[in-house]
């Protein structure tokens, strides 16, 4: 298991000096402030988190006793790197979630998968739709997109909603926290500096038994807490039905999973081979870089799914158009998270938390869940918690390894999703498709995300003793 050596990260460290002299107590302070000040924000205020994270920034700054001046650099430097080095991943990733709700492709997953299920496997189908659906949506999107699915199999098979139910979710919210390109993974990578293609390998590997543990398994035991039944009103018309045509299971599945098998194959390259001279494996480094591998699935995207849907260039264009414009919002969240993730560097919390983490000989690992859950329980985002979190710990990964690296962002990823309750937008979204009053959504919903939360960290931890 992973464990903190303050002495031999500050040796290998080569971060700039902290922009402030405070100590180790006022760095303490001004940390609390400036969540404190972004939890209320958020919570209380209902602040846009942009603004939130902003705001938060420039209180925790000031809380430290740094100057001004600096304080803004340190943010618009973290806020522009952050950018720079997701936003175009989150823009591709969006295109090829529109395109494959528009087209009718996750439809045709969604029926060729339920065709082939029966009564006792109807969860587990659920659950491996929501995991492959899931790995280009939002969870926003993918819970809108599956949720009216779950709804209309309950209904018609006569199935506990909850069984039915919690799989689908579950699988959304396991690729939500642990599996890029999602924009919380995304953002942890690049200011961990991890790398992409192993930590989604390690994801994929963490996250199907934590699916399964807190998806059918969880599902059959939610189903006798609570049994509801389908609100009326709430299952509107297909989407496919719009359609002429839809594309084939073969192309869908194929196109979905593209970008997962090159960055997969980047990463198994470095492994392998691991010479960067070696011809493969440079080929293997073009395609699999995730700017290149997503890339290349939306081109192929615009064939296999739009141009199959009977798609014309003006309605490729305008789905990609419809694809950007509900994303300002996340890239602005996530950018500002960069910000107050370099701020919290720059004014040295990192060597606190290095100390902080000597004295009590807390695992690197559980030291990063912590963190995150804390910020989740705060705030009710998970992005936040793991944008957040990760520019905490980003100075203990300073000498590690490129897997255990990719530990530090999952375990980050798996405690943003701690205990979903009254103060996350999901929690309420959960609640009203599900027919379900607020204590029902705890038992349900709420224990969850637990679960996966929990499950995932253990899982982490045992890969550790091995990786």
């Amino acid at each position: 298991m992973l464990h903190l050596s303050a002495e031999m990260l500050a040796a290998g460290s080569d971060s700039p000096d902290p922009i402030t002299s405070a100590g180790s107590a006022q760095l303490g302070i001004s940390v609390l402030v400036g969540i404190a000040v972004l939890v209320v924000l958020i919570t209380r205020f209902k602040v846009h988190a942009f603004l939130a994270l902003t705001l938060g920034s420039l209180v925790l700054g000031a809380a430290a006793a740094a100057p001004l001046d600096k304080v803004i650099a340190s943010f618009s430097g973290g806020l522009g790197d952050t950018v720079s080095g997701v936003g175009v991943l989150i823009a591709l990733g969006a295109i090829l979630g529109k395109l494959l709700a528009d087209s009718g492709g996750a439809d045709q997953i969604v029926d060729t998968i339920l065709a082939r299920a029966n009564a006792r496997t109807m969860p587990w189908a659920m659950g491996l739709i929501a995991g492959v659906i899931g790995l280009p949506l939002f969870f926003e999107v993918g819970i809108v997109l599956l949720i009216p699915v779950v709804l209309l199999v309950a209904r018609r098979g006569n199935f506990s909603l909850m069984r039915i139910g919690i799989p689908a979710l579950a699988g959304l919210s396991v690729m939500h926290g642990l599996v890029p390109p999602h924009p919380g993974p995304l953002a942890a990578i690049d200011a961990v500096d991890a790398n992409l293609g192993v930590t989604l390998a390690f994801g994929v590997l963490v996250g199907v038994p934590t699916l399964i543990v807190a998806g059918p398994l969880f599902g059959k035991l939610a189903g006798r807490w609570v049994d509801t039944e389908p609100p009326e009103g709430l299952i509107p018309q297909r989407p496919s039905q719009e359609l002429d045509r839809r594309p084939g299971f073969g192309a869908t599945l194929t196109t979905v999973l593209l970008p997962v098998v090159l960055m997969l194959a980047k990463a198994l390259g470095d492994i392998v081979i691991d010479d960067p001279d070696n011809h493969v494996q440079r080929v293997l480094d073009v395609i699999g870089a995730p700017m290149i591998a997503l890339l290349a699935a939306v081109v192929v995207a615009m064939f296999t799914l739009g141009r199959a849907a009977g798609f014309d260039r003006e309605r490729v264009t305008r789905t990609v158009d419809q694809s950007l414009k509900p994303i300002a919002g996340i890239l602005l969240i996530v950018g500002a998270g960069g910000g107050f993730k370099q701020t919290l560097i720059d004014i040295g919390v990192g060597d606190m938390i290095l100390d902080f983490s000597e004295d009590w000989s807390i695992p690197t690992l559980l030291l990063a869940w912590l963190i995150a859950v804390a910020i989740r329980l705060a705030t009710g985002s998970a992005t936040v918690a793991t944008i957040s979190a990760a520019g905490l710990v980003a100075p203990l990964a300073a000498d590690m390894g490129t897997a255990e690296s990719a530990l530090l962002v999952l375990a980050v990823g798996a405690g943003s999703l701690f205990f979903s309750h009254v103060n996350d937008a999901g929690f309420w979204l959960v609640k009203e498709y599900f027919g379900m009053n607020v204590g029902q959504t705890l038992k349900t919903w709420s224990v969850m995300e637990t679960i996966i939360s929990v499950v995932a960290l253990l899982f982490l931890l045992l890969l550790s003793l091995v990786v």
